[in-house]
């Protein structure tokens, strides 16, 4: 990497743990909060697709945010045969980094074809976990065989520890319970998300990336959680036709 290509990087992860920090506040929208994570992990680390698994109330681990429709899939899979990178990830709490999906040798017999034939070649992930708390896991996806490097783990460790420490911080103020129904919370909106991505597909004949875009574009542009809006779609109270096409750019 060159000198300038590692400034740029070190500016847009510091950029990103800026905005990550700023979401700290009393009613963050948790589900805005992991898209953004895994959309930066692709920016930053150079990946071709980034998807984020939380634990749920029940200790079953749930797909939360993914960067692409692809990686949704394979993600879905991964939980459906219960193997795969991130799993591997959550149970040891270790990273799990620089897998050719090509010569895992056995690893992950059900999972590794399924990726491959999606297009992926090379995996990465990455726990959400502080002091020794495990709650979830990135998962990193490369079309290539590509390596990460020391740096790149570090940095994608500081922007999954940065999330961690944005859900986990409630703990500090709310009891258990109530952080609890907040994960669950997110990991349900997701499922409204996904319903409303399916209306949106059979109203506006978008496909689920366009719709997911709009969906979340509407909702930042207009200081909504992105589940309200979702909602909104689904019971017709909003017009698929006045979903705003593209972010808004910022004053000044």
């Amino acid at each position: 990497m060159t000198e300038q290509a590692s400034m740029s990087r070190e500016v847009l992860l510091a950029r990103t743990l800026i905005e990550l920090a700023d979401t700290l506040v009393d009613d963050f929208d948790v589900v805005e909060l992991l898209t953004l994570l895994v959309d930066r992990c692709v920016e930053v680390l150079g990946v071709s697709a980034a998807g984020l698994m939380l634990v749920a109330p029940e200790g079953d681990l749930r797909l939360a945010a993914s960067s692409s429709e692809a990686m949704r899939v394979v993600e879905l899979f991964e939980l459906q045969a219960q193997e795969g990178p991130c799993l591997d990830c959550y149970r040891t709490g270790e990273p799990v980094v620089n897998q050719d999906l090509t010569i895992v040798n056995g690893r992950w017999p059900n999972f590794a074809p399924v990726a491959l034939d999606a297009g992926f070649r090379s995996v990465h992930a990455l726990p959400l976990r502080l002091r020794g708390q495990v709650i979830g896991a990135v998962n990193l996806f490369r079309t290539d065989e590509g390596a990460m490097d020391a740096v790149d783990v570090l940095a994608g460790q500081a922007l999954a520890d940065m999330a961690t420490i944005a859900i986990l911080q409630h703990r500090a103020a709310i009891e258990s319970q109530v952080l609890n129904e907040q994960l669950n919370f997110a990991l349900n909106s997701r499922v409204l998300i996904e319903q409303a991505k399916g209306v949106l597909t059979e109203r506006a004949g978008l496909d689920m990336e366009q719709a997911f875009a709009r969906l979340r574009n509407h909702a930042r542009n207009h200081n909504l959680r992105l589940v309200d809006v979702a909602q909104q779609v689904i019971d017709r109270s909003l017009d698929t036709a006045a979903l705003d096409r593209r972010t808004r750019a910022p004053d000044g």
